[in-house]
């Protein structure tokens, strides 16, 4: 590619953020050049191997950060095609209308954002339909008002996980379809059709989709934004930094390494970082220069600063009978989620996981030893195993950051302990109703194979916060559009933007707003 080629717009990362902007902005025929750090990910058979997957971590990037003891870590991060939504659950929740104000939980408050609910409602619905987004309005009574029903009726539960269901509505509680983006066409039965691309298998969770049904960023947004002539992906392309010119107001050139070893020099009239929280805080940090020298758009010292990535348990319940779901991941509860009767603070929602198989059983199994059924076996434990999500909030803390050392490393410091208190009790409310649930009472084990992780600060996938939108420069990184506050052609379109994270998968919520910046920009270049 020749280093005099100018593009109207450049978008570094093909995740949930900057692959749904490069879609919105394709019709445009502006010129766009996507950046991606990884290439496509390889169709083959381990995509859909526990053990390849999930207890050898193929697919994770070969890296290694740093916890604030100087201690190496391997974080759960992807760098292909469609970022980390190649491997996420595809669960698309809205963020609650009170998530956008300022909540308080135990340990301190979780911060207003500068836009209402309402103003990101019509996005939700767009990109609730953007990505085939299966479920039903209005069962779930925490959910906010939404402008249309989404375009698709819910994935069915299969009958162990109806019962569930109506155990749970027995106790007074309200469950509901989890909604969930997937290409599935269902018959009378809620079985898949014949021409369905998704065929409701068991590797939905955590899992790269071999049939391309699981709606992931490169799928749904990035392979169609490429069928448009003004758009251009280079792969294999890790940006390295921005640079300015001698005002400091306009970056001027996107340096990256190319696979090859060579060094790429790319210009725009605009440049959209889009590489992940922790990442895009690092190009961020290592672009100082003398008009930045704490990095680009950090003025008010907030770049890498409240990254936030929930209080996640997995847990693994026993069911008493057989559970032979294989699509598990189809309900969720979220009663709790703003308070109980007996805790004032928000606890947090549950949700189904993946259906556990012998091979992830066994990666758990020097872990778990003497606290299983001693006549059950592991094979066994695997066709009665019902498998839960439960999702805390976390609070943005200042300490709470990125930073990179004099060797480019990057370290992340993480106060593992923040607002546990609300996801503590969450479990302890799912422990209690285990008997009447048709579970042993005594057996909900850890499962956090699913983490990706052998310390908590491993588990990235949710990852949020560190480059915060606000009205105010000096307490936040950009502007209501994601805009920098000290720049004036640079935006952040990842999970990075988040002021506070709910208590909800993140992804719907950057796809939204994508979306919404996406129209902003287009009309700035128009």
């Amino acid at each position: 590619m020749a280093d005099d080629e100018r593009y109207d717009v450049i978008i570094i990362g093909t995740g949930a953020g900057g692959g749904t902007l490069a879609h919105r902005l394709a019709p445009t025929g502006k010129r766009v050049l996507i950046l991606e750090r990884g290439g496509y990910l390889p169709r083959e058979r381990d995509n859909w191997d526990s053990t390849a997957v999930f207890v050898k971590g193929k697919y994770r990037a070969p890296e290694f950060w740093y916890d604030r003891h100087g201690n190496r870590f391997p974080p759960e991060v992807n760098y292909y095609v469609g970022g980390n939504t190649k491997f996420y659950g595809a669960a698309l929740f809205r963020l609650r209308p009170e998530d956008f104000g300022e909540l308080r939980h135990h340990d301190g408050i979780s911060p207003a954002w500068p836009i209402r609910y309402e103003d990101l409602e019509p996005y939700y619905t767009e990109a609730e339909h953007l990505y085939l987004v299966h479920g039903r309005h209005g069962e779930d009574p925490t959910g906010g008002p939404a402008g249309a029903q989404y375009a698709y009726p819910p994935v069915e539960h299969e009958a162990r996980i109806q019962q569930l269901s109506d155990d749970l509505a027995k106790a007074g509680l309200h469950p509901f379809h989890l909604p969930i983006g997937v290409n599935l066409t269902q018959d009378e039965n809620g079985r898949a059709t014949h021409d369905s691309v998704c065929i409701r298998c068991d590797r939905v969770d955590g899992f790269p989709c071999l049939m391309g049904a699981k709606s992931d960023a490169q799928v749904i947004c990035v392979d169609p934004a490429l069928r448009y002539d003004n758009v251009t992906m280079v792969t294999d392309s890790d940006v390295r930094r921005l640079e300015t010119d001698p005002t400091g107001r306009t970056v001027t050139r996107v340096v990256a390494e190319l696979k090859n070893g060579a060094t790429e020099e790319f210009s725009a009239d605009i440049v959209v970082v889009a590489a992940g929280a922790v990442n895009s805080a690092v190009l961020l940090l290592r672009s100082a220069n003398d008009k930045h020298p704490g990095g680009l758009a950090n003025s008010s010292d907030v770049v890498g600063r409240h990254y936030m990535r929930h209080n996640n348990l997995a847990l693994m319940a026993v069911s008493k009978e057989p559970n032979p779901t294989r699509f598990q991941k189809t309900l969720a509860l979220n009663d709790w989620y703003l308070g109980a009767d007996d805790w004032e603070y928000p606890l947090g929602g549950i949700q189904m996981l993946g259906k556990s198989d012998a091979d992830q059983i066994h990666g758990e199994a020097p872990r778990w030893a003497g606290t299983v059924l001693p006549d059950m076996p592991f094979e066994v434990l695997a066709h009665h195993a019902v498998d839960f999500w439960l999702c805390g909030e976390d609070l943005p803390l200042p300490e709470s950051r990125v930073t990179l050392d004099k060797d480019d490393d990057i370290h992340l410091a993480l106060d593992e302990k923040n607002n546990i208190a609300g996801l503590n009790r969450l479990q302890h409310k799912l422990r209690g109703m285990l008997g009447s649930l048709g579970m042993h009472e005594h057996h909900l084990l850890d499962h956090s194979i699913y983490l990706h992780k052998g310390m908590p600060i491993g588990a990235t996938a949710h990852q949020a916060g560190t480059v915060r939108f606000g009205d105010d420069p000096e307490s936040s990184a950009l502007d209501v559009n994601c805009k920098a506050h000290d720049l004036d052609n640079l935006y952040v379109v990842d999970t990075s933007f988040f002021p506070s994270i709910g208590a909800v998968n993140p992804s719907l919520t950057a796809i939204a707003n994508a979306l919404r910046v996406g129209d902003h920009i287009a009309a700035r270049l128009s």
